[in-house]
């Protein structure tokens, strides 16, 4: 049997075992098991012997940077953000990838990357966002709130040290002028249970053609309910947790999906978050 696990902690309810478990059985899969490994920060690098048996493991906080050491190879979008979210055990050598920003890409194909691109926060995923979207063309202005300019600023700095060539602006939040093709919200405003709260005004949203929300929970945000009632494209977090899994069944045993097969997994995914939902609401 081939064991694979997602370690972090600590691990509260995850939708990855859902969302592996739909990927294995699309490959014919069966004799697997996925399990959530809560392992402490101190525990980590005692917990070799217990990594080895898994063929593939992925990894969430506070781990994605600590597991750099007992990594024998890197990828080029680990080396790029200096996180592993990824690892295929290879005979006992760990390979370790960051398929975050797989998942963004993939999820944000249909949407303007290359065009004049607003991204509101700067902490977390958002430094990989904003890479990317540098990296594929984007004019990018990061918009933060005051305490944050000075990560703005370390992150503009380092996107020009990796792309000399990159369009990088920073303005605070509540200072955003102008059109944009693209809105990015790589905050946590507007997650569950606070789901009433819109990272930006009703002006900035008339101003963006188009919208991406890191967030999946809820499955619409209310940023993204005034986008769409506006005629907008808008994609959610869901579709970026569902293509970075499925860039890890490509790495760890070459698995191959059909588009429509990963759609459904999505709609699978926002449903089990209206459920859950649901039920913490009675």
């Amino acid at each position: 049997m081939d064991k694979y696990a997602l370690i972090g902690h600590p691990l509260g309810h995850s939708m990855s075992p859902l969302i592996h478990e739909k990927l294995f059985a699309l490959s014919g899969i069966t004799d697997y098991s996925y399990e959530l490994i809560d392992i402490a920060p101190e525990d980590l690098e005692s917990s070799r012997p217990l990594l080895e048996e898994l063929s593939g493991f992925n990894i969430t906080i506070p781990h994605k940077t600590a597991i750099i050491p007992m990594i024998g190879e890197m990828a080029d979008s680990a080396k790029r953000y200096e996180s592993v979210n990824c690892v295929r055990n290879d005979s006992g050598s760990f390979i370790g990838f960051n398929t975050d920003c797989d998942g963004f890409l993939r999820s944000s194909e249909l949407l303007p990357l290359s065009g004049k691109v607003l991204m509101i926060g700067c902490g977390g995923v958002g430094r990989m966002i904003a890479i990317e979207t540098a990296l594929h063309g984007g004019s990018l202005t990061i918009a933060v709130i005051p305490s944050d300019v000075k990560t703005a600023q370390l992150l503009m700095a380092e996107i020009l040290g990796k792309c000399g060539e990159a369009s990088v602006k920073i303005c605070l939040i509540s200072e955003i002028e102008g059109q944009f093709d693209l809105l990015i919200n790589a905050t946590p405003v507007g997650m569950y249970p606070k789901t009433d709260a819109c990272v930006v005004s009703d002006e900035v949203i008339a101003s963006c053609l188009s919208f991406f929300d890191v967030i999946y929970n809820p499955k619409e945000t209310l940023l993204m309910k005034k986008a769409r009632a506006l005629g907008r494209t808008a994609v959610g977090g869901a579709a970026m947790l569902v293509y970075q899994a499925v860039k890890a069944h490509e790495l760890w045993y070459g698995g191959e999906f059909r588009q429509e097969d990963i759609s459904q997994i999505i709609l699978d995914v926002e449903a089990e978050v209206d459920k859950m939902n649901g039920e913490a609401s009675k």
